[in-house]
């Protein structure tokens, strides 16, 4: 292989690779997540991103509203959730302890928790705290996967989980 097809083909892959930084790059939907389901590591979520985009199923999947994807669905990121996470851990679970306070107020204002319902955010994180945060050290991600399961059990704040 020449150096330029050699660059043109790390070039072709680098949006790809990029899909392997975090939990579930990839999507819910698509041949590839479903191929994929539940592998960790960054060797699945590349090869079910590369079979989603080789094959453009994720594609049609959203425009069909078949192969797991629906038409419905939001964008949507939980990059800024998990980094105010992992910076704030222990004065969210105290907050959190508490019922309360200024690290859980920013974590509601980031993942738009409306003022009406800031109150049972804070009581139902207090209630949940030991499966939100069920250790001192752990991960960040399995806390925001926790809080988001939390906030999806509860009818009133339900809507929330997506933003996370």
């Amino acid at each position: 292989m020449s150096k330029k097809a050699l660059v043109v083909t790390v070039l072709a892959l680098l949006p790809t690779l990029s899909f392997a930084a975090g939990e579930n790059n990839v999507g819910s939907c698509g041949w590839g997540s479903k191929v994929f389901e539940g592998q960790k590591g960054i060797a699945p979520q590349v090869l079910a991103a590369t079979t989603n985009g080789t094959f453009g199923n994720q594609t049609f999947g959203v425009t069909s509203g078949t192969s797991g994807c629906t038409q419905d669905g939001m964008v949507s990121s939980t990059w800024k959730t998990s980094m105010f996470i992992d910076g704030n851990k222990e004065r969210l679970a105290r907050d959190m302890s508490q019922g309360g306070g200024e690290t859980l107020d920013s974590l509601a204002h980031l993942i738009g928790v409306a003022d009406k319902d800031r109150a049972a955010f804070n009581r139902v994180t207090r209630e949940n705290l030991a499966r939100i945060f069920p250790a001192a050290d752990t991960p960040t991600e399995q806390v925001v996967t926790a809080l988001r399961e939390v906030l999806a059990g509860e009818r009133e704040l339900a809507q929330y989980a997506a933003s996370i």
